[in-house]
């Protein structure tokens, strides 16, 4: 959902909850249940040659081949300036899972806008990133995006490729998201908490929550303040859970309100152990409401979590611009947030 269609962060004209969403997305549903994408986004090639001179590195790794996932690694390229140093001499870096945004139904891993800012991000906070391209609603709706988010981190504990043996700190990992990835961040974490003992030696420390998608049968205020907003407008976000949820669900299902019942329990087990939670979010966009009532649940649990919400910024204004002010120090306070006491 995060950058929902890259031409469209520049729109101006208010819209009517009338507006069709299939038109403001560029997009067909097909009879069979799958989407023609109308538009097409601008993706980038890795860059894993260390002779580049590139500050960050990056290349792809399959995850599973059946089911068509894998990953892109992000390596900061001054990791690889003690090439003589063993595995246990060297200070290894904090370890960053990364879901990308788009509604469930859009984007991938090597999607420029996701690509750039992974790039600034590693740079900016000096850790290794391992950015999943998971399966797209409505052809594989939810929970298929939090099963493969799952499968990542099992990859990443068995994976014997270097850049993750000898670079990453398996022992300091955190899951990261921004818009829908901030949903699959939180779900998956969720899941995740139910299994720690599997993913030894991968360690989570705690979830990294950028503007995260959540949603739910009654308005919030910031949902009807800006209904008509020009990045997310109401119509938009209700087509996404239409199109990504499990089929005859409604919107307080868990995946989308953490606050319905059958959710609220997963706060305990982040509690139980002893996860942190970081979480960004503006009083422009309209799903301020739900990550604030998500932020005061969990401190209410008594989980330690940190809460930026400030200005009147859009849905992916943090990471719209990757080298800008607010994106800076959106890295600045992640790198604080991540690097061990």
């Amino acid at each position: 959902m995060s950058l929902i269609v890259f031409s469209l962060l520049f729109l101006s004209p208010a819209y009517s909850t009338a507006m069709d969403p299939y038109k403001f997305l560029h997009i067909i549903l097909n009879p069979d249940g799958t989407l023609t994408r109308l538009e097409k986004h601008p993706e980038s090639p890795a860059s894993p040659d260390p002779n580049s001179h590139l500050p960050v590195l990056s290349k792809d790794l399959t995850i599973s081949p059946s089911l068509n996932t894998w990953a892109r690694i992000y390596l900061p390229r001054q990791a690889l300036n003690h090439p003589h140093q063993s595995s246990s001499s060297l200070t290894k870096l904090p370890l960053i899972v990364y879901f990308h945004g788009g509604g469930f139904l859009f984007y991938r891993a090597n999607s420029t806008y996701f690509h750039d800012f992974c790039v600034n991000m590693v740079e900016n906070t000096q850790s290794v990133v391992v950015s999943v391209n998971y399966r797209r609603a409505p052809e594989h709706r939810l929970p298929a995006a939090y099963d493969d988010a799952l499968e990542a981190l099992h990859w990443i504990r068995t994976s014997e490729d270097q850049w993750l043996t000898r670079f990453a700190d398996h022992s300091n990992c955190y899951l990261m998201g921004e818009s829908a990835g901030g949903n699959i961040a939180y779900n998956s974490g969720l899941r995740a908490a139910e299994e720690v003992d599997q993913l030894e030696p991968l360690k989570i420390k705690g979830l990294i929550l950028v503007q995260p998608f959540f949603g739910g049968v009654k308005r919030t205020p910031s949902e009807l303040r800006l209904a008509n907003d020009t990045m997310l407008p109401v119509p938009v976000t209700d087509l996404f859970w239409e199109l990504s949820l499990p089929v005859g669900v409604d919107r307080d299902h868990e995946y989308c309100n953490p606050m319905a019942e059958s959710g609220c329990k997963g706060i305990d087990e982040i509690d139980r152990l002893g996860w942190k939670v970081i979480m960004f979010g503006s009083y422009g966009d309209p799903l301020v409401d739900r990550e604030m009532e998500l932020v005061k649940a969990l401190e209410e649990k008594g989980v330690e979590a940190k809460r930026y919400f400030e200005g009147e910024y859009k849905h992916a204004d943090f990471s719209k611009e990757p080298t800008k002010a607010l994106a800076k120090q959106l890295y600045e306070r992640i790198k604080k947030f991540i690097t061990p006491y």
